[in-house]
């Protein structure tokens, strides 16, 4: 057997099995039935995964300097869900506001500056929140800049296009439709949406585009991160544009560990 063998005592407490007379006599079983039974038990119960612990601000190497942050995790690179939540400073401390689980990218996740387009990856590292959108209107209370999706709302994904990894309305001459993103046509996905700055400020050409917090669709994502619609209004209610929040993204550990970033 291979990694820390289970402790069940720090499960469940002292765990004694009773010895064989016992065991013959209060369940009317065989010893040996009894001895299978009790090593079965032990096995299924060193089987069930250790749950990861939750990241908070604390443990990043940076956290944006604003004064509120999303943190998105998956257990590891291959992982398509996990969680997410959101915190902000209060009296010099980093309080939870929120928290819920989160889709990732069909394909898992990957170094941020490795990520190739159409890789169905979501990039971690740590990322700025330039903007929301949404085919609904902004929830009540919403005070970060919003933008509402019309019938000519894309989002340029073509690399040929000098409005690559941008908002487009209409749709640039030089963007091409089959390779970008008809906003409206998301109607579940983008009813409410964040615009996450990866491969924003400077894109780079072929590394990605249009990468959101969204709301959920039927499974992962192509390369977003995504929660349920109640998350996303609550979300878009706590978010102060005044306080710089920023996303940060990455499993539980190795090279895209959310700790690195």
């Amino acid at each position: 057997m291979s990694g820390p063998m289970c402790d069940v005592r720090c499960l469940f407490g002292p765990f004694e099995v009773p010895s064989a007379g016992a065991r013959s006599s209060v369940w009317g079983m065989r010893p040996g039935v009894v001895a299978l039974a009790s090593a079965s038990l032990l096995l299924l119960l060193c089987a069930v995964p250790a749950r990861a612990a939750e990241p908070s601000p604390l443990s990043l190497a940076d956290t944006g300097g604003g004064g509120q942050l999303i943190l998105a995790q998956a257990q590891g690179v291959k992982s398509t869900s996990g969680t997410l939540s959101w915190w902000e400073r209060r009296g010099g401390r980093w309080v939870k506001a929120g928290s819920t689980v989160a889709r990732f990218g069909a394909k898992g996740l990957v170094e941020g500056r490795a990520r190739k387009q159409g890789s169905n990856t979501t990039p971690t590292g740590l990322h700025d929140l330039p903007y929301a959108f949404g085919i609904k209107a902004a929830p009540g209370g919403t005070h970060v800049k919003y933008r509402r999706v019309n019938g000519s709302s894309w989002w340029c994904e073509d690399t040929r296009s000098r409005v690559y990894n941008r908002w487009s309305e209409p749709l640039a001459s030089d963007c091409r439709a089959s390779e970008s993103e008809r906003l409206i046509s998301y109607t579940a996905q983008y009813a409410y949406g964040v615009v996450i700055g990866f491969n924003y400020a400077k894109p780079v050409k072929g590394r990605g585009a249009g990468i959101f917090l969204h709301v959920n669709g039927r499974g992962a994502t192509a390369g977003c991160v995504s929660v349920s619609v109640d998350a996303m209004r609550r979300i878009l209610r706590w978010a102060d544009p005044g306080r710089a929040p920023h996303i940060a993204i990455g499993t539980v550990s190795g090279v895209t560990a959310i700790t690195r970033y």
